[in-house]
């Protein structure tokens, strides 16, 4: 069965006595707000962790809200976290199917836009899950048209084409992990599917969090 790429928000408290520890899956960790440490790294809003191994999260002294990507196999345990100080959930979780064969690579990054900015018809050579952080984003692929609002999450699997509408009234942005061809490093996968628009300016701004191989590999 295909592995599944899953998306949890996890909301901890500012007890630092707890602890979240979570087993070896390759997964990054965005920091929505507050501050955590994670395998002795001090990370705040805005920031991310990745890795593959087993990790324990401690909040910081205010708390912390983090959205979770992990790459999972199909059997593998869910990820949800119960406990006083602890409020976790899954916001996504989809299989698979197109995942690359062969070696693979994790990417996370953040993509903005400014007001009215969109994302012309396109592909993508890996799936991937998205997490509006602000602002508002119109998503059309397989004959659908769905909105999105702040923490809204939407699964992308990759050679589906997309096309993307943010708001035309405030700038947009949301967070983004794919697993990709390992070959992909440093490069984009973006594939436009008008020939007519790869002259056009784009407005997407990015930042990378994460480009970095990983162990998983699909069969």
């Amino acid at each position: 069965m295909p592995p599944m790429m899953r998306l949890y928000e996890d909301v901890l408290s500012n007890d630092q006595t707890l602890r979240l520890a979570l087993p070896a899956l390759p997964r990054m960790i965005f920091i929505v707000h507050g501050t955590a440490v994670i395998e002795g790294r001090a990370l705040s809003d805005g920031e991310a962790w990745h890795g593959e191994e087993a990790v324990t999260l401690t909040p910081g002294s205010g708390g912390v809200t983090c959205w979770r990507f992990e790459l999972a196999p199909a059997d593998a345990a869910d990820g949800s976290i119960a406990g006083s100080a602890v409020v976790s959930r899954q916001k996504l979780a989809a299989s698979a199917e197109t995942l690359p064969a062969g070696d693979l690579l994790l990417r996370g990054d953040s993509v903005a836009f400014p007001p009215g900015g969109c994302a012309f018809l396109h592909r993508h050579q890996g799936p991937g899950i998205r997490c509006l952080i602000e602002g508002g984003i119109r998503i059309d692929t397989k004959g659908h048209s769905t909105s999105y609002g702040p923490g809204g999450a939407w699964y992308e699997s990759g050679p589906d084409p997309v096309f993307a509408q943010a708001a035309a009234d405030r700038p947009s942005r949301f967070i983004r992990v794919m697993i990709l061809p390992r070959d992909l490093r440093g490069q984009s996968s973006l594939q436009l599917v008008n020939e007519d628009d790869k002259s056009r300016p784009r407005s997407q701004q990015y930042k990378i969090f994460v480009d970095a191989p990983i162990a998983f590999r699909a069969l």
